[in-house]
């Protein structure tokens, strides 16, 4: 293998500490990572990982060459960058990366109009809460809500995100005297909602991905803040007339600015954009009733 595959190896479980969380990065199996590892110290007869219990710990010698190796690694991206961004063909790989709501709820229903102009363009979808970098090619378009994207990206905003306190049918049949709500699993603190319209409540769950959220909600477990578009589209959810605060936030839109030109990037960024956009009173919270 060459030496920036080496590299590539190496930086991942330098970022990682970890074989598995450095395979789960290069897509490959965790044993093909300890063999390439002790293969390129064994070939510069240097130690640059020490084995402990909580994961690999670089080596001097490794924090030595850390810095250079990212060098060469954002080199070989503005490279990959550069020749992917004077790509005129409408064919080959296309990666996007959204979250599981926008994919499910706004996209897939009608991606097969995509698909049927373009067959030739090889979709994938990385669906995900993480960011992604699109520097590194991670993906080629971003799906994001965000109050203001990085300035390496380019986009359109094509609506602010609304939301809204929700129940359900199941939760309202319960009667409870004390109110019952959902939240984020990093809201340690009560969000202002919560503290304004339900400040006896109790905390009955908390989760990480909004689907389990809503499903939660559905299920009638509690109430919850959520998106507008995720949860005015489920059957057997009903949003509340309470005031919440905006969240300031808008759905995007994004490519990175070398990819402009790239002809595959930019018919499917245009069919983004003109599909979110027509969905635009659903993201932003205008097509609901009250309870």
């Amino acid at each position: 293998m060459n030496d920036w595959d080496d590299l590539r190896y190496f930086l991942a479980v330098a970022r990682n500490g970890t074989v598995s969380g450095a395979a789960s990065e290069l897509g490959v199996n965790h044993s093909t990572v300890s063999r390439r590892i002790n293969a390129y110290e064994k070939k510069h007869d240097v130690r640059l990982f020490e084995r402990l219990a909580q994961g690999y710990e670089m080596t001097q010698a490794a924090e030595n060459i850390y810095r250079y190796a990212l060098e060469i690694e954002e080199r070989t991206h503005i490279v990959e960058r550069e020749l992917f961004g004077r790509d005129t063909r409408l064919q080959g790989r296309l990666c996007i990366t959204a979250y599981h709501s926008t994919v499910n709820e706004l996209v897939l229903p009608v991606l097969n109009s995509f698909c049927s102009h373009y067959p030739e363009i090889d979709l994938e979808f990385a669906v995900t809460a993480d960011v992604r970098d699109l520097s590194a090619r991670e993906a080629d378009i971003a799906i994001r809500g965000t109050p203001q994207p990085p300035d390496h990206l380019v986009g359109k905003k094509v609506a602010d995100v609304g939301s809204a306190i929700y129940t359900s049918n199941a939760y309202q049949q319960r009667q409870l005297r004390r109110p019952e709500v959902i939240l984020w699993r990093d809201e340690v603190v009560l969000p202002e909602w919560v503290i304004e319209h339900f400040p006896d409540a109790r905390v009955v769950l908390r989760v990480d991905d909004v689907t389990a959220m809503r499903a939660a909600v559905k299920a009638g477990l509690g109430v919850a803040r959520m998106p507008c578009w995720v949860a005015d589209v489920c059957p057997g959810l009903l949003r509340l007339k309470l005031d919440v605060a905006t969240m300031g936030w808008g759905l995007w839109v994004l490519i990175h600015a070398d990819l402009r030109s790239t002809a595959r990037v930019r018919v499917c960024r245009d069919f983004l954009i003109e599909t979110l956009e027509k969905k635009r009173d659903l993201i932003e919270g205008r097509c609901s009733n009250y309870i």
